[in-house]
């Protein structure tokens, strides 16, 4: 019996640790495939072949959002920008129509309101569009903060634009899609959605949908010739990170975009940036509560004690 016990345990052993070694294998070969490989041997979609056809951004004034309509529309395609700002949608157009050549139409909304989307649909109404990007996102200014301390207000603000706006606007976009059997559908989340995230609950929960959301889209519409991806960024130089510096983990969004488009048709869920990835690899290697006692929440609470203490500077000054 001991000799069997023996022999069972080494035997679990040997397969714990094969598979523990497939896995780390595989996840070398999809990081190499994913970011390494997919341009120079043209793995991911090929958004040239959608030249002509339409996309649309939100949140495409800034950021993110802009760097999708400005690379989208150096392969060809015409543009939609969808944001709440008009003199800046307006700058956009005029930049991408100068440098790229392509058409683009701009249809100003706030999606901290849900009285916005019949005229979206309106306004979209006829086009061929083969590529939605689901940008538009906000944070509440306060945070990172305790739940209770944010407002009622912001609460319901982040849900309308996190989350309202996902599900709203793919609602418009994709029974053209399906009737053309052909569409792309990208949805930015972020990493805060990934693992518990505390000071930033309301945010970080309205990420985490996103990220489910696209997942279960993408496997209830893979048959029918859509791709849903999800794209989990984690810190990148835009005005919802108060502009940080760009360096080696914190991309501008030119470059982050870059790399994020690289990966669609490849993978349903990404950073889309190898150091993001890398980030979150690190994360995942513990227990998710843990690192957010442990890391998170001190981290973030140093952040909001020195954000308060440069606040108050600043007022007596």
């Amino acid at each position: 019996m001991a000799a069997f016990v023996e022999s069972f345990v080494e035997v679990a052993g040997i397969v714990a640790l094969s598979y523990l070694g497939i896995k780390a294998l595989w996840g070398v070969w999809q990081t190499v495939r994913v970011y390494l490989l997919s341009g120079p041997l043209q793995l991911s979609v090929d958004f040239r072949n959608y030249a002509g056809k339409w996309a649309v951004v939100t949140g495409a004034s800034d950021g993110i959002g802009k760097a999708y309509a400005e690379q989208l529309a150096a392969r060809g395609m015409n543009i939609v920008l969808i944001s709440r700002s008009e003199g800046k949608l307006k700058a956009v157009a005029a930049g991408i129509e100068s440098k790229a050549g392509v058409q683009t139409k701009i249809v100003v909304a706030d999606f901290g309101s849900t009285e916005i989307y019949d005229n979206i649909k309106q306004e979209l109404e006829g086009l061929d569009i083969a590529c939605l990007v689901n940008n538009v996102g906000t944070a509440s200014p306060t945070y990172p903060d305790f739940f209770l301390n944010v407002e009622d207000k912001l609460n319901d603000l982040m849900v309308n634009v996190n989350v309202m706006s996902v599900i709203k606007m793919t609602s418009i976009v994709l029974p053209g899609m399906v009737q053309r059997k052909k569409g792309v559908v990208i949805n930015i989340s972020s990493t805060s959605g990934a693992v518990p995230f505390p000071l930033l609950t309301t945010y970080a929960g309205t990420e985490a949908f996103v990220t489910h959301f696209s997942r279960s889209l993408a496997i209830e519409y893979k048959k029918k010739g859509i791709i849903v991806q999800t794209v989990t960024p984690g810190t990148v130089s835009t005005n919802m990170s108060s502009n940080q510096p760009v360096n080696a983990m914190i991309p501008n969004p030119g470059s982050f975009v870059r790399s994020a488009l690289k990966t669609v048709g490849l993978v349903g869920v990404t950073c889309g940036y190898f150091a993001h990835s890398f980030q979150l690899w690190i994360v995942g290697l513990f227990p998710q509560e843990m690192f957010a006692t442990w890391v998170l929440m001190p981290t973030l609470q140093m952040y909001k004690n020195a954000d308060g203490k440069m606040t108050q500077q600043k007022k007596q000054k």
